[in-house]
């Protein structure tokens, strides 16, 4: 008897064979991938700088725990980022409801399971896992393959705001319960903005923003802790050193002592302790004072070139889908880096939240290098370059049809075949005069006289 083998193919043949066919044969954006790398280098010697020194004075044995857990998470980031680069994005549209309804249960697990720290329910499973860094990414995700589904139904308030706001309130209300008021503001800022770049009603839209802002207003203002925080901004953090303000006063003197040139890598002040959480929150103060004023010129130049490429990616994108997603993950990154450069510079308000690719954090970093993995991705998915063929023109010549060149270069090339083309029909290009056919304004309207008797 015959025994009949049935072959079947496992998880990972063909998430092999996603990535051999589905990915665009185009090169993904080098220059975004480049920053990405810059940011990735100074993050991991300002871990350095802040955490061998102070743990090689208090005598620890392994003086490089720091170092190597950031590595470790920084590894599986770029894992991530490149198997999401190398993936089609459109995959993430396919799956973002059951990724948003994982997330919500991870929020809600976390307010009851949740370890809890300075009063706060942020991690899960010690602190290593943080749902609030994954909410960021999936809401963006999961907005972005909404409004594409939507359509010009997205001006519609039954289809549209409703929808949103219910879907918007309840991830910001789970992670208000926590308390992380940051964290939630920012979803929320994110989540508008792309919102109105799917293409919302404008009134709409502006009437949410208001409506949202009260709410957020009212929240705030309903809780001691963030009125503290908001509080210090009032305050000469130097000369009324609090409870709330001193964090603030120490980062300012840091950045400042920093000077122009700063005072070199590995001599700020965060290898003694006087900066607090100065591997994540505080790590653009020790940036700044080891580099002084050209490095943190460097470090902002290099997150507006990174802004530059994901709007970019945006406009460029070939469908709704990859406009809405890469601009909310342009967004996210950038708005996050600089509020916590704002608190570093008391802009704003102490929030907790990490400058991406550079602070200290396991969710943080993985989530920010799969933000860049989908930025990648749709890249590679962005149109051709037009076929350079040629075209045969007046009097023998050849020019390069659909050619990308730039505007100077087609406008001498216009107006050198507008030339030729002249001479050639009125005479000269041939040795031959021609004379032309078209007839006067006035021939039409005179009238032939009739023949003489």
């Amino acid at each position: 008897m015959a025994i009949q083998i049935t072959s079947q193919t496992s998880w990972f043949d063909t998430l092999r064979a996603r990535l051999a066919t589905r990915a665009s044969t185009r090169p993904a954006d080098y220059v975004l991938a480049t920053v990405v790398g810059l940011l990735l280098l100074i993050g991991l010697m300002m871990i350095y700088s802040v955490s061998v020194g102070p743990n090689l004075q208090v005598g620890s044995d392994d003086p490089f725990s720091l170092v190597e857990r950031h590595l470790s998470m920084m590894a599986i980031g770029l894992a991530v980022m490149f198997i999401l680069a190398r993936l089609d994005y459109h995959l993430l549209m396919k799956y973002a409801v059951p990724m948003m309804l994982v997330t919500v249960a991870l929020l809600v697990t976390l307010l009851i399971f949740g370890h809890e720290e300075n009063g706060a329910r942020r991690w899960l499973l010690g602190p290593s896992v943080q749902p609030g860094e994954i909410a960021k990414l999936i809401t963006i995700i999961y907005v972005a393959a909404w409004a594409a589904s939507k359509g010009k139904k997205l001006k519609r308030l039954v289809y549209g705001l409703i929808p949103f706001s219910i879907l918007i309130g309840l991830i910001a209300g789970l992670i208000i319960l926590q308390p992380n008021y940051s964290t939630a503001l920012l979803i929320a800022g994110v989540a508008f903005a792309m919102f109105f770049i799917a293409g919302a009603d404008i009134k709409q839209f502006m009437g949410a923003g208001l409506f949202g802002g009260a709410v957020a207003v009212l929240v705030v203002t309903q809780s001691a802790r963030a009125m503290a925080r908001i509080g210090t901004l009032y305050v000469e953090p130097t000369k009324e050193l609090t409870d709330g303000s001193w964090q603030m006063a120490q980062t300012l003197i840091a950045l400042a002592s920093g000077g122009i040139f700063g005072k070199g890598l590995g001599t700020g002040g965060g290898q003694y302790g006087y900066v607090p959480l100065a591997h994540s929150d505080g790590i653009f103060a020790i940036w700044g004072e080891e580099t002084g004023l050209i490095g943190a010129i460097i470090l902002v130049g290099l997150l507006v070139v990174l802004t530059y490429r994901g709007f970019r990616i945006a406009r460029n994108a070939p469908d709704d889908f990859g406009r809405v997603l890469a601009a909310g993950i342009t967004f996210w990154v950038v708005l996050q880096a600089f509020v916590n450069i704002g608190v570093v510079t008391q802009l704003i308000p102490f929030t907790g939240q990490p400058l991406p690719f550079i602070s200290y954090g396991g969710s943080s970093l993985v989530m920010c290098l799969a933000s860049i993995g989908i930025l990648l991705s749709i890249s590679r998915s962005l149109p051709k370059p037009p076929v350079v063929k040629s075209v045969p023109t007046v009097g023998g010549a050849s020019t390069n049809e659909n050619q990308p060149t730039s505007w100077r270069s087609r406008l001498i090339s216009r107006n050198e075949t507008t030339k030729k083309n002249a001479t050639i029909s009125y005479g000269g290009g041939d040795g031959r005069t021609r004379v032309s056919t078209r007839r006067r304004a006035s021939a039409s309207r005179r009238r032939a006289k009739p023949p003489a008797d």
